[in-house]
């Protein structure tokens, strides 16, 4: 059985930074895919960063220059580097695993990240 734990989330200043560590376990097939989405109150969730296998990333226009996804020297694992964090930043963190030869995307439970103006 698959799961996907995230890590890193709290309460931190306008200007501050956090890291947001995610790790998949459970498949024995390397991960083709990994994504960070978020979901403030009353809003739809929505995609922060993506990261292939191969290295090619994708980040939302609200986060380009300020975040930056990677991967981790583990199997499946990434992490969110998040700069200059705005108030409007504020929300839970959801990391999303797609792996080879699988269908279906695997979610964790998300963690929650506070940015205080």
């Amino acid at each position: 059985q698959v799961h996907v734990v995230e890590s890193g989330g709290g309460l931190v200043q306008a200007g501050g930074s956090l890291r947001l560590s995610c790790a998949a376990s459970g498949s024995i097939f390397s991960m083709s895919a990994m994504s960070w989405y978020r979901q403030a109150p009353g809003k739809l969730r929505e995609l922060v960063a993506s990261i292939t296998s191969a290295g090619d990333t994708t980040h939302a226009d609200s986060v380009e220059g300020r975040f930056t996804i990677s991967r981790g020297s583990a199997k499946n694992t990434v992490y969110l580097q998040m700069n200059s964090l705005k108030p409007e930043d504020t929300a839970v963190y959801y990391c999303k695993a797609r792996f080879f030869y699988t269908t279906g995307d695997y979610w964790g439970q998300g963690t929650q990240v506070t940015v205080s103006s």
